[in-house]
């Protein structure tokens, strides 16, 4: 389907395009699956104009006359100079910043926006930008053509994309290239938290985190990507690579729809589920997976179906729960070549190449969230999910952590780094999530909730 029509599909289809589903678990909204296709139709059509692109994040909070805004202008202006293409959001602080220098360096300065009714749509000093609805396929578009990744201080949605990138490289799913990460002071209590929770229960290998390049200034980050050779014009984020060439989009686009399609499909009818998330790495003597294990069972015995990532671990455990206590154990898998990662205890399940649109399927039908301890990937999820409650892209709903004990430095981290120090949240956001330590808390957290209105049935 050319660009055209899905434009003029759109024109006269209707406009109110949500996050979440209707009432009745209806996933069968076609408007919604055209939208999401157009994004990824004028996003690739976008995106081929360029080159030697390096993808720059960080707050959108920032004055200008922060010291790491005045860092992203110096590092914008260096690109231009030397003839690579600055990409940011295209907002505000240390997006508006990096844009400023690569348009006083007169090179290439791109803005990928998202439509959001409190945010200021595009910097001035963008020359060439496109914008999205969707955070996901807007996510797609900052990170496929990237050479490196600079990331800034920022909040929950740098977190996001950070953890995106580095969980997609961590899978293979993506080519390894330079992550760049600027200031010290922000980036140090995450990676120790990284160092000290997650690589110590066997989901981070800490070579990885060791290989990021932590920076002070501009010129230590162009170091770093002067040496990066450009890239195709492809989505890296697939197995299946696909690009544009002129105005013909590859026939392989439409497998992206294909599984779109299947996916909301195969969550029509799911009305009270309930997402699990959390590290593959344990084994069932580990005391995470026996909690899982025991929210499975009482989400089962509360009439929840329990939503999972479909593999071993966390997933095995909460699928097990739910599908031996007569519960429905929903996997949403990812496919490695033709290979599915997929536990015993699935009543129903579903796999993906594309990782976005597993993503986005994972994460729909919640009617809350359970994260256990976890790497890469369940932080991800986690920063995803709260940047979409952050930025009303998805209805209120319980994020629940479980065990103080891992989450804990996270929270501080969250408080004193991004809050009162950087001022990247508001004093609400981190009122988006809450830590418990019993399977019966999360559990009666979640029917509260349901209970008191704000999920209709």
């Amino acid at each position: 389907m050319r660009e055209e029509e899905i434009k003029k599909m759109l024109s006269q289809g209707k406009k109110d395009f949500s996050f979440s589903i209707n009432e009745s678990g209806n996933y069968r909204d076609t408007w919604r699956i055209f939208r999401i296709m157009a994004e990824f139709v004028e996003g690739y059509q976008f995106l081929s104009k360029f080159k030697n692109e390096v993808t720059i994040l960080g707050s959108a909070r920032l004055a200008p006359d922060s010291k790491y805004c005045k860092i992203a202008y110096d590092l914008g202006k260096i690109l231009a100079e030397n003839g690579f293409t600055t990409i940011t959001g295209g907002g505000p602080g240390i997006m508006q910043e990096a844009n400023h220098g690569a348009f006083d360096g007169k090179g290439e300065s791109i803005g990928i926006n998202i439509q959001l009714p409190f945010e200021q749509r595009i910097n001035p000093y963008v020359t060439k930008s496109t914008a999205f609805y969707y955070f996901f396929t807007r996510k797609v578009m900052l990170t496929s053509p990237a050479n490196a990744f600079v990331f800034f201080p920022g909040g929950f949605g740098t977190m996001d994309e950070f953890f995106e990138i580095v969980d997609l490289i961590d899978l293979k799913k993506m080519e390894k290239i330079p992550i760049i990460l600027v200031g010290k002071d922000f980036w140090l209590p995450l990676l120790e938290f990284l160092k000290k929770r997650s690589v110590t229960i066997g989901s981070v290998d800490s070579e990885v985190i060791d290989s990021w390049h932590l920076v002070e200034t501009a010129e230590e980050a162009f170091e770093f990507i002067k040496v990066t050779k450009d890239k195709e014009n492809i989505s890296e984020l697939s197995p299946s690579r696909f690009s544009t060439k002129g105005s013909t989009i590859d026939w392989k686009i439409f497998r992206i729809m294909a599984e779109l399609v299947e996916g909301m499909e195969f969550l029509t009818g799911m009305v009270d589920a309930v997402t699990v998330l959390g590290t593959k790495s344990v084994d069932n003597e580990n005391k995470y997976y026996q909690n899982a294990y025991q929210l499975g069972k009482k989400l089962a015995e509360e009439k929840f179906e329990v939503v999972n990532g479909g593999g071993p671990g966390i997933m095995e455990a909460v699928s097990k729960g739910a599908f031996e206590n007569g519960g429905a154990s929903i996997g949403v898998n990812m496919k490695y070549g033709y290979k599915e990662r997929k536990n015993e205890y699935l009543t129903r399940s579903l796999g993906f190449q594309f990782p976005y649109i597993r993503k986005f399927v994972v994460t729909a039908p919640s009617k809350g969230f359970v994260f256990f301890p976890g790497g890469f990937g369940t932080l991800h999820q986690l920063f995803e999910v709260l940047t979409l409650l952050q930025t009303k892209k998805m209805q209120p709903l319980p994020v629940l952590l479980y065990d103080h004990d891992f989450w804990e430095p996270l929270l501080v981290f969250i408080k004193k780094i991004m809050y009162h120090e950087l001022n990247a949240i508001s004093d609400e956001d981190d009122e988006l999530f809450q830590i418990v330590d019993s399977v019966d808390t999360a559990v009666q957290i979640i029917k509260d909730f349901k209970e008191s209105g704000f999920i209709k049935k």
